[in-house]
């Protein structure tokens, strides 16, 4: 196959990140809906969820083996590492982020807010500071095809930030129809929030906003539209050393600069909903596209987190 048939060059800057001798491979397949993978450097494997399966799955990329990682997993959705090297989830019917200690146990992070309980955290990030961010939409509670139906206490999605010293949890972004991936820019003076609140109404948007985060670190303000989704929806996302974001959407992977512009494209044929680099370079790029789990070799490193 050509590489027109996996890489899509909207703007020549993107020529140079892949190789076209590079295919899109099909690791995994069996899912209903993929979702949050996370890569751990140290055993070399991503660990990510299939939401309405309840269950966490392990690709091993030393064998190239899957094995189940956790079953039932609260209806897992995104998934990251922390800086000791520890897995924070996302808990649908759980409505808590979680964290995996190295001995196996699991403490829940933050499941409540003023003393009500979260919707259904989706996507989370670890600050260098050691605070914890996250979303929490509905899209657990709205059904029971990704958790347990269920009205929401809170009354609106918010994202929020859990201090690493007191635990304190802070709605720090509440302007947001469905805040869903974020992440930081390389030096952390910038966060990226996908809002997705097209899914509750065609009037609503299906974009990419972008906050100023406070010389303290723990405020945000600003949340100018970064860039409109033109396939479908943005979901999950991740930078890669020099800063360009690689975004899930309705057609791949879509790659745009700091700039904004939109790049390029990596085809895969499925709806995406996440990405993770890894790899012993972090030139491997891990999609979560609906059924499946895919990688790409790409000529760019991810952005290293720790």
């Amino acid at each position: 196959m050509a590489a027109a048939d996996y890489y899509e060059i909207l703007d020549p800057r993107f020529a140079r990140l892949f190789n076209g001798n590079a295919q899109v491979e099909k690791l995994f397949t069996g899912c209903r809906w993929a979702e949050g993978p996370a890569w751990f450097a140290a055993g070399r494997y991503v660990v990510w969820s299939d939401i309405p399966n309840n269950r966490m799955l392990r690709y091993d990329e030393t064998d190239g083996s899957v094995s189940v990682f956790r079953q039932p997993s609260g209806n897992s959705n995104g998934n990251t590492v922390d800086r000791q090297g520890r897995l924070v989830t996302c808990e649908h019917s759980g409505r808590r982020v979680s964290r995996t200690e190295h001995d196996g146990s699991v403490t829940t992070i933050a499941a409540k807010w003023k003393g009500k309980r979260l919707n259904s955290p989706n996507d989370v990030v670890v600050k260098s500071d050691g605070s914890i961010w996250f979303t929490d939409p509905t899209y657990g509670i709205d059904t029971d095809y990704e958790g347990d139906k269920a009205e929401s206490e809170i009354g609106a999605c918010y994202v929020y930030r859990v201090d690493p010293d007191s635990g304190e949890i802070e709605a720090v972004i509440t302007d947001m129809v469905r805040p869903n991936g974020l992440a930081f820019s390389l030096d952390e003076s910038l966060l990226y929030v996908v809002d997705t609140g097209r899914t509750h109404g065609a009037e609503n948007p299906a974009h990419m906003r972008v906050f100023n985060v406070g010389k303290h670190g723990k405020k945000v303000s600003g949340g100018k539209v970064f860039a409109d989704c033109t396939a479908g929806l943005f979901d999950g996302f991740r930078l890669d050393a020099d800063g360009r974001i690689w975004t899930s959407a309705a057609d791949g992977i879509h790659c745009y600069d700091p700039d904004g512009t939109l790049i390029g494209k990596v085809k895969v044929p499925e709806v995406t909903a996440n990405c993770v680099f890894g790899g012993a370079k972090l030139n491997c790029l891990y999609i979560a596209g609906t059924t499946s789990l895919y990688s790409v070799r790409l000529m760019v490193n991810g952005a290293k987190t720790f």
